[in-house]
């Protein structure tokens, strides 16, 4: 994962840790890419929870939301957690756009399939981001962080499975 410099902390930012200032760089250079990319697939999934039709059209729309709901939540456990070792997070939309790597979806018509589609692959990037990212925190003696990225993508496999055996169904089969 290639890191993405952070704002500097202003000193009345700066909470005190024993973390080592490079260590608390490289952990927030590592989870602010998470937490942008947390709101970009926030939005997608809501994107798409607005704009579904068809036979599927009640249990994607319940499945959806309750999908955007979690990625949402994790956004705040994500930021709160840059902020609690003394870095700082995301400021604004242009903010998220520089460090987003899902990329976002303004596709006119998509259908209910191709929107699972979709959402499954941007949630199992999303899994290897938070895994090369818990990898950044164990070198950085910052478990705690760790611990917490352990538990959203544990929330992302979820998420991925359940959109994995929706997949399923939109296969041709002999």
């Amino acid at each position: 994962m290639q890191p993405v410099k952070s704002f500097a902390t202003p000193p009345a930012l700066a909470t005190t840790t024993d973390l080592a200032s490079q260590e608390v760089r490289a952990v927030t250079e590592a989870v602010n890419p998470l937490v942008a990319d947390a709101f970009a697939l926030y939005v997608k999934t809501k994107n798409f929870h607005w704009h579904l039709y068809g036979p599927h059209f009640r249990d994607y729309h319940l499945l959806f939301d309750e999908h955007a709901d979690a990625i949402l939540e994790s956004v705040d456990t994500m930021a709160e957690r840059v902020r609690r070792i003394g870095g700082t997070t995301i400021r604004s939309i242009s903010h998220i756009s520089q460090l987003q790597t899902i990329r976002d979806d303004n596709s006119t018509m998509i259908s209910p399939d191709e929107m699972v589609t979709r959402l499954l692959e941007d949630n199992a990037h999303m899994a290897k981001m938070i895994r090369d990212s818990i990898t950044v925190c164990d070198k950085n003696r910052d478990s705690a962080t760790s611990n917490q990225l352990q538990e959203i993508l544990d929330q992302t496999e979820r998420r991925i499975w359940f959109l994995f055996e929706l997949a399923q169904g939109t296969k041709k089969t002999s």
